[in-house]
């Protein structure tokens, strides 16, 4: 009764969010008069309604913001929803009680221009970086200050988290990694030369820089989740600890179990 009485007070002031489908903004209606929502900047709790997309683009709000990111729990009004949970309107209250927190750390992407502007940008899932022509983009490539690779010939690579893992980097045949492993996914997308790298596992304390070889013939540009930076000499990447964000879960729907279930799905 005590730990249940300090999260509904932790929880007082609530933001609701919805992506603006026709579905989700339904959904926000129907919730609308449940409780006394606040604005998103005063809220120690935030109720996101939409799909995947959505989620990052509110997490990605939040990490802009001055003020420590409360809690976000969202639910599915989208395609996927790996990152949600399941949209019910009832029982709201006993579902943030019982709710299962997970701290998801982002990354920071440091991209320098041809022109020689620098960009920082964070990214939840991966950063990725991909060619932007015909031409095969070739990439140097290093860990901690050693040159691992000397030419990477490909359409691209990216560095994933964990729950960014079962995304982009598993479509591009890379490993899923659990939550909590305390490691980063280096993916190859369509590598050409080294043709059997198939990519590195790496600790998150890693720092992965990629400098593009031939930036002016080949360009290449950086994402990081759905922000893109074009014409890059070199992304630097590392996790960024600062900024934690802490997502809720259902317990029989925990992103978790979810990530590490997605390695028995054929």
């Amino acid at each position: 009764p005590h730990e249940r009485d300090r999260r509904m007070t932790s929880y007082l002031r609530r933001a609701l969010v919805a992506s603006p489908t026709a579905q989700a903004q339904a959904a926000r209606a129907e919730l609308r008069d449940a409780w006394d929502w606040c604005p998103i900047d005063e809220a120690d709790l935030v109720i996101a309604l939409g799909g995947d997309g959505f989620l990052l683009q509110t997490l990605h709000a939040m990490l802009e913001a001055r003020r420590p990111p409360p809690p976000v729990f969202g639910m599915n009004l989208g395609t996927i929803g790996f990152l949600m949970n399941e949209w019910r309107r009832h029982g709201l209250d006993d579902r943030l009680d019982r709710a299962r927190a997970f701290k998801v750390t982002p990354l920071m992407m440091t991209a320098t221009g041809i022109d020689g502007r620098i960009h920082a940008l964070p990214a939840i899932n991966e950063v990725s970086l991909l060619r932007e022509t015909r031409q095969t983009a070739k990439i140097e490539v290093t860990v901690n200050d050693r040159i691992v690779l000397e030419e990477l010939a490909c359409d691209g690579i990216l560095v994933a988290t964990p729950a960014g893992s079962t995304a982009y980097n598993l479509s591009a045949h890379g490993p899923i990694l659990p939550l909590g492993s305390a490691m980063l996914a280096l993916t190859p997308i369509s590598a050409f030369r080294p043709r059997r790298w198939r990519g590195a596992i790496l600790p998150d304390r890693a720092r992965v820089s990629l400098r593009i070889l031939e930036p002016g013939k080949r360009p290449v540009s950086a994402v990081a989740d759905q922000r893109e930076i074009r014409d890059v000499a070199q992304v630097d990447i590392a996790m960024d600890r600062a900024r934690e964000l802490t997502l809720l879960f259902d317990p029989e729907h925990a992103l978790d179990d979810r990530i590490t279930m997605e390695q028995f799905i054929a």
